[in-house]
């Protein structure tokens, strides 16, 4: 870890702030990054020498290329990128606004993106580096009222799922992390919705909407901890495609998962009788 470069975005507040105080306190070197740097600025002065406060809006292209190229010029390298920055946006997938439906496709996969291009020839130059894009158990479960959010990480997913194919035999690893609910303010401040809710969606998508929310502060899930299981992962022999992280992500896929494989079973006939 002492000689590891960490690049981890979103990090003002939530997991983002703990996965960055975590490798600081394990050694690392980390660049710590918010669309204001005033705001991470109090985690890079508890170890100047091995961290690094920078403005990243994801969804600036020349924005991205600054930021890592700052990285490489201070730390030489970027070993661990850990795709974190985003916020939450309820909706019916009827009310969904299509500025807003963008701007959440621009924050949670093509800034992502762009920050994977933009580490990845350093990587493949040294033939090493993990890439970490941060999901959510919603892209399994897809709750109603989440169905852009949970659009926006099953295409993450989907899209870090080839890379690990196209990457591992250059000595790159990938991984996706699904969190639960964790203690951080992704149900409070980070968390936007539909201007406008349509009564008909009352008892499905409006059930979770924000002024009827009574999770936020009540989370179960321990950033510090999720923190240390990154870690952990990240610096594993063999690093997993998937991480879960809390009970209620370890129940919920595999109920899923247990349901899903029901309907595939179900109409395993039908869907075999098809060819030529």
């Amino acid at each position: 870890m002492t000689d590891t470069t960490w690049f981890i975005t979103g990090c003002s507040t939530g997991l983002g702030r703990a996965f960055a105080e975590a490798v600081l306190a394990a050694g690392g070197s980390v660049v710590v990054t918010a669309r204001d740097a005033a705001r991470v600025q109090d985690i890079a002065d508890t170890a100047p020498d091995r961290a690094l406060a920078l403005s990243l809006d994801v969804t600036d292209p020349s924005a991205v290329s600054a930021a890592v190229a700052a990285a490489e010029e201070r730390f030489g390298r970027v070993d661990v990128l850990v795709n974190n920055a985003g916020y939450g946006y309820r909706a019916a997938v009827e009310e969904g606004e299509p500025e807003a439906v963008q701007r959440l496709f621009d924050t949670h996969v093509f800034g992502p993106t762009r920050l994977v291009q933009a580490v990845l020839p350093g990587m493949r130059a040294r033939g090493t580096g993990t890439i970490v894009n941060i999901s959510s158990i919603g892209a399994r479960i897809s709750p109603a009222g989440s169905g852009f959010y949970s659009a926006v990480k099953a295409a993450t997913e989907a899209l870090s799922a080839s890379l690990r194919k196209e990457v591992q035999p250059l000595g790159i690893d990938v991984m996706v992390v699904e969190p639960g609910a964790f203690r951080t303010d992704f149900a409070g401040r980070s968390l936007t919705q539909s201007a406008t809710p349509i009564e008909a969606y009352a008892d499905t998508a409006g059930k979770r909407r924000i002024e009827h929310d009574t999770v936020h502060g009540t989370q179960p899930g321990d950033p510090a901890k999720a923190a240390q299981a990154l870690i952990t992962a990240v610096e594993a022999d063999e690093t997993p495609y998937m991480l879960l992280l809390g009970n209620d992500a370890s129940d919920g896929f595999r109920a899923a998962l247990d349901a899903l494989r029901a309907e595939v079973d179900a109409w395993e006939s039908v869907s075999r009788g098809t060819d030529f």
